[in-house]
Parts: C-alpha cells; structure tokens; sequence
C-alpha cells in the first residue's frame, strides 16, 4: 500500500488570520503551509510520516505540494527515508489543479497500481484512530470485493451537517450515499467524511474517468477530493470505518484548538495513530 498526502493548497484563510493577528503570538505561522505548521512537537505532517513508518503495510509516501512551497517541503522530507515531493507546477490558489488532480498526477508520477491511502494534509485524528485497525478493516471489505474502497466517517452536531459531506449507511456500513452539505432536515445521518481514503487499486483508473467527465467543469466542482468520493460510491463498493473527530486546520482557532489538543491531552505520542 501507498500514501498520498495531498499537501498542495495555499492556506489562504489561516493565512489571512495570521496577518489580521494584532498579538503577534502567530508571526511566526506566516508563510507556512499547513501540512508544516508545529503542532505539539513535531510539522501536522510528520504526525502521519511517524506513525505510517511505524504501522506494517505502507511501504512509501508520496506528497503533492506546490511550487511555493516545494522547497520547504523538500528541507522537511529530507529528514525521512521514506518520503518523497511531487511539484504539481502551481504558485497561486487560483492557479490550483485541485485535490483530485493532485492525487490523479502522483499516481501516475510514480506509477501507482497498489492501493492508495489518501490523506489531506491540513487533518489529523484524535487518539482513538488507528492505522492498524484501518487496514485490517479495509482487508475485511476487500475480501467482499476487491474494488472495496474504505472511508472514515464521524458524528457531527445538528448544525454542522452544512459544513460537510454527510454518508448514508446501511446496516453493514456500505456508503448508500453522501450529500454535501445538507440542511439537518435533509438527512438524517450525522456521518461527517473527512479526507482520509483508502482507494483500492482497481479503483484508481477511474481518477481518469472523473476528471475527463469534469474537465470543462468549474474548479469547485473537481477540487475537493470529497466530489470524487461522491461520484464513486455508486460506481464501487465503499465501506465506512467509524472514528470519534479529527482535527481540520482550517483557520486561526482551528489551529490553535488542533496545537493545544496535542501540547495538553495527547497520552501517548509514540503510539499516536499506529
């Protein structure tokens, strides 16, 4: 198995919260890609660079920035074996070539045919998230059907489920569906998605498909990994895994929510997402 870490946006709200800080206590936060930012002890990304080296079955990461921040990525990942920088050639946020794009240039860069987990670079889990227990269940599905996909999915507030792409289940937790964004009186899941995917490699041609469908299509509407997942589940078996919350940094407070959970509540740092 392979792990793509999609690290190539811009951060342009957190951004903009940094500069718009009148304390000063962020200065240093400016003109620092997300997947970067110190969160505890270590970048949000080496998190997940620590704990997939530690977990058996993920044998190399691949991670898709930009040219803004190619350099600073390449200084990061020189302190891993491991890991390796793809450039996806853009500078600017209107410039982006979106989530999926992203994923679609990686596998083909380094000609991926094993299953992919796919991570977004701005999201981490709380400690009851395990990799090991991701892929034993991601196992079970594929013993179903190798095309089986495996999806995480956690319960929001009433409130939220506009903020989000909501799954609908059935009793085995095969994914019937997911909305974006719903008003709460339109589902009545509360099953949030965040971007973390396993992809089986026989689902993996259909990034080909996706994005030839949509290449006439506004950014928004091929951005997000969340639109592939959308289209694909009435084309391939996707299963979900249940976590209790992640960590999405997306502006200030995010961040700063994310850095003090792990400063002060974290248990164990060793054994964190294994």
């Amino acid at each position: 198995m392979k792990a793509v870490i999609l690290a190539a946006g811009y951060g342009t709200r957190l951004q903009r919260d940094v500069l718009a800080d009148s304390s000063g206590s962020f200065a240093h936060l400016a003109g620092v890609a997300k997947p970067l930012l110190p969160v505890g002890h270590r970048e949000l990304a080496s998190h997940w660079v620590r704990a997939l080296s530690a977990s058996a079955g993920v044998d190399a990461i691949y991670v898709v920035t930009n040219d803004l921040y190619h350099a600073a990525f390449e200084d990061w990942a020189a302190k891993f074996s491991n890991v390796k920088i793809l450039n996806d050639q853009t500078r600017h946020n209107d410039e982006r070539l979106g989530a999926v794009a992203c994923l679609q240039l990686a596998v083909k860069h380094f000609h991926i045919q094993d299953h992919v987990m796919v991570i977004g670079g701005d999201t981490l889990f709380k400690e009851d998230f395990s990799l090991s227990e991701v892929k034993e269940h991601f196992s079970r599905v594929q013993e179903k059907s190798e095309d089986s996909c495996l999806v995480l999915s956690y319960e929001c507030r009433d409130e939220e489920t506009q903020k989000y792409g909501i799954l609908e289940v059935d009793g085995d937790l095969r994914v019937l569906c997911m909305k974006e964004k719903p008003r709460p009186s339109e589902t009545s899941s509360r099953r949030a998605c965040p971007c973390f995917y396993v992809l089986s490699k026989k689902s993996l041609p259909l990034l080909d498909t996706f994005l030839s469908e949509k290449q006439d299509a506004a950014i928004e509407e091929k951005d997000a990994p969340g639109n592939f997942l959308s289209w694909l589940i009435p084309r391939k078996p996707v299963y979900v895994h249940p976590i209790s919350g992640r960590f999405d940094v997306g502006n200030l407070p995010s961040y700063i929510e994310c850095d003090r959970y792990f400063r002060e509540k974290l248990q164990n740092e060793e054994t964190y997402m294994v």
